[in-house]
C-alpha cells in the first residue's frame, strides 16, 4: 500500500533515510549524513512524501518538492523487489515532469532511473560533497491525436 506520510511515521522514515544514504553513498563520509539528519527531519513535513507499507511497516518512501525528486529510499532487505518502481510510478501519475540529481558514483541509482525513462541532461558538482552528479529528467509523453 502507498499513502502520504503522517507525523507518526517520521522517525521510521528518517531511519530508512539515514541507513540507506550511508549504504548507497559509501564514497561520502558517514558523518555527512549524520550531520544532515536533524535538518532533513525538520524539513520533511514540508515535502510531499509517499510511503510504501507492507504488513503495517514502512519499507520505503519517495520524497518530492514540486517536480523535484529529493530521493527514493528502500530498506536494503527489500531492494530490487519493485518497491522503488511502484513509488516512482505513483508520482509519475501526479506530475507531468520529474527532475532529480544523482551522484555519478551511484551507478545503481543511475541505472534504475534510466530504466524508468529518465535521461541525463546535465553534469555538475555538488558543492557540499564535492562529488560529481548528474541532473536527470523524465517527462510524460504527450499522445498525439491523429484523428481527422
Amino acid at each position: 500500500m502507498i499513502r502520504r506520510l503522517n507525523d507518526n511515521n517520521i522517525d521510521a522514515v528518517m531511519q530508512i533515510w539515514k541507513e540507506e544514504n550511508i549504504k548507497a553513498h559509501n564514497f561520502i563520509p558517514k558523518e555527512y549524513w549524520e550531520e544532515k539528519f536533524n535538518y532533513v527531519k525538520s524539513i520533511l513535513p514540508s515535502a510531499e512524501i509517499y510511503v510504501y507499507i507492507d504488513k503495517n511497516t514502512i519499507e520505503g518512501f519517495i520524497g518530492i518538492n514540486n517536480n523535484y525528486i529529493e530521493g527514493i529510499f528502500i530498506k536494503e532487505i527489500n531492494q530490487n523487489k519493485g518497491i522503488g518502481t511502484v513509488l516512482l510510478e505513483k508520482v509519475k501519475q501526479l506530475k507531468p515532469k520529474l527532475i532529480l540529481n544523482v551522484y555519478e558514483k551511484n551507478k545503481k541509482a543511475i541505472k534504475f532511473y534510466e530504466k524508468n525513462g529518465f535521461k541525463i541532461i546535465k553534469e555538475n558538482t555538488d558543492k557540499e560533497t564535492n562529488e560529481k552528479e548528474y541532473t536527470m529528467i523524465w517527462e510524460k509523453t504527450k499522445i498525439k491525436n491523429y484523428s481527422t
